[in-house]
């Protein structure tokens, strides 16, 4: 009976296993193959070789990378610290509906990442929203705070914030009002229930916004195109101008195949060193 029960459902689960490994597992295995290429080519033919990697760490390319690791790092420090007051605020003032209401923040995502930015464009710009209208009104004659590595880190903040809030509020509404009560009826003060029960119990909400903000923000690209004028230059830059301006394929995959390896082993650090079942109440 169970050989059955197992088939089928291996059966049932073929169509998901399938798609996953033409539109997942392919892609990544011939970026991973093509990293091993002679430079400069076009197919998988040639002897494979190191000489990617080789260039990748004699050259300046782990600036990139320490610049886009970097920014993604501070994106979400600074996320956790503005969403985490938000999304407690709406668990609390709307309770079951704060889902709801947090949906939306996720407006904003329906409209192009670079429409927006370039709004925030025309806003600092010199002699633009923001500077225009304190000439007009004030007199004030000051420096646009564009192209520079701040205005990045606040459109990186600024795109990703969704990203954050949404699991932070799920995370925060998951915890008991039960709990809280019982806490109190032990004497314990509002600090202490929040320290004690509260951050605990939202702690996976918190996790999986960061890990999620991470990850996408250590690709980002647009803000330092648009608002940082090519102060910084991220490693998402220098994958782009590897496939595109040098026609440089495998150097390409080999970026790509590097940034993986690394972003995927600091996540893992981060879930082995957390309990997800204790968090998650499993146990």
């Amino acid at each position: 009976m169970s050989e059955r029960r197992i088939t089928a459902g291996a059966w049932s689960a073929s169509p998901v296993i399938l798609f996953l490994l033409i539109g997942f597992a392919a892609p990544l295995a011939a970026i991973i193959v093509f990293s091993f290429m002679p430079p400069r080519t076009f197919g998988f033919g040639g002897q494979p070789t190191f000489e990617n990697y080789v260039t990748i760490f004699e050259s300046t390319t782990y600036i990139s990378l320490l610049w886009s690791l970097g920014f993604a790092a501070m994106t979400v420090v600074i996320l956790a610290f503005i969403c985490y007051p938000v999304a407690y605020g709406l668990v609390r003032v709307f309770g079951r509906w704060s889902t709801l209401v947090t949906l939306l923040f996720v407006i904003p995502l329906f409209v192009s990442e670079n429409v927006r930015l370039y709004g925030w464009l025309l806003f600092f710009i010199k002699n633009g929203v923001l500077l225009g209208s304190l000439k007009s009104m004030f007199g004030l004659d000051l420096e646009s705070i564009l192209f520079t590595r701040g205005i990045v880190l606040f459109g990186m903040v600024y795109v990703y914030i969704p990203f954050m809030l949404f699991p932070l509020t799920l995370g925060i509404s998951m915890v008991p009002n039960e709990t809280r009560e019982a806490a109190r009826d032990l004497g314990a003060t509002r600090w202490q229930v929040f320290r004690e029960v509260e951050l605990p119990l939202s702690l996976p909400g918190l996790m999986i916004g960061s890990l999620l903000t991470f990850v996408l923000a250590v690709g980002a690209i647009a803000e330092a195109k648009v608002l940082g004028g090519q102060q910084i230059i991220p490693i998402a830059h220098d994958i782009e101008i590897a496939f595109t301006y040098a026609q440089n394929w495998p150097l390409g995959a080999a970026l790509s195949v590097l940034l993986m390896l690394i972003v995927g082993a600091l996540v893992l650090l981060v879930l082995r060193r957390v309990d997800l079942d204790r968090l998650l109440g499993r146990r």
